[in-house]
């Protein structure tokens, strides 16, 4: 059993957001590999389903960013498992906008979602960097996270949310090189 969460704020006003392109994602993923209806548990909204041999539980925090680690938290004491079986999507000031990178901890980039996992669980999970770009100047960042993607942005989000729920088998099978790679080859087209 592998844990994918997405991360995002709850509620509609947040739906396009910037900042909740993690629940984008799995949104994204569990429609195509036709997962289960959305449970209310571990604080959260979960979907139980297969992607390839691999069971994998998609989870969306109900709670606010800032809260995440304990939606997380919840669910990894629930099966028994350890943050490696977790892979946490979320936002990236630091990558070009529709850029996808994968690692295995690393810091946490002023991120108050990831800051709350790591603090429930430590910082050895697994995390699918998703590019936003960065705005230029650190006081526009605040805006520009909290801000909705722009009506010229929607096909290249759609694009690479496609890609990345496609390819989402090498992501189960560890591969996340292949997963990386195979990404980008689709969005070069």
């Amino acid at each position: 059993m592998q844990i994918w969460t997405g991360l995002g704020n709850p509620g509609p006003q947040y739906a396009m957001n910037r900042h909740n392109v993690g629940f984008m994602a799995v949104d994204v993923i569990a429609a195509m590999y036709d997962f289960g209806p959305v449970q209310k548990k571990f604080s959260g909204w979960a979907q139980e389903g297969r992607i390839g041999t691999h069971k994998v539980l998609l989870l969306k925090p109900a709670t606010f960013m800032n809260e995440s680690g304990r939606a997380v938290g919840e669910a990894l004491r629930f099966y028994k498992l350890d943050p490696d079986a977790l892979t946490v999507f979320h936002d990236e000031l630091d990558l070009a906008a529709f850029k996808v990178k994968v690692r295995m901890g690393g810091g946490l980039a002023g991120h108050n979602g990831l800051r709350s996992i790591n603090q429930h669980l430590g910082p050895d999970f697994r995390r699918v960097r998703i590019g936003i770009g960065h705005p230029g100047s650190k006081e526009r960042v605040h805006g520009h996270v909290l801000g909705n993607y722009a009506k010229s942005e929607m096909d290249p989000l759609a694009d690479m949310l496609a890609a990345m729920a496609a390819e989402a088998e090498w992501l189960a099978k560890g591969d996340d090189a292949r997963f990386m790679n195979d990404i980008a080859l689709r969005l070069q087209d």
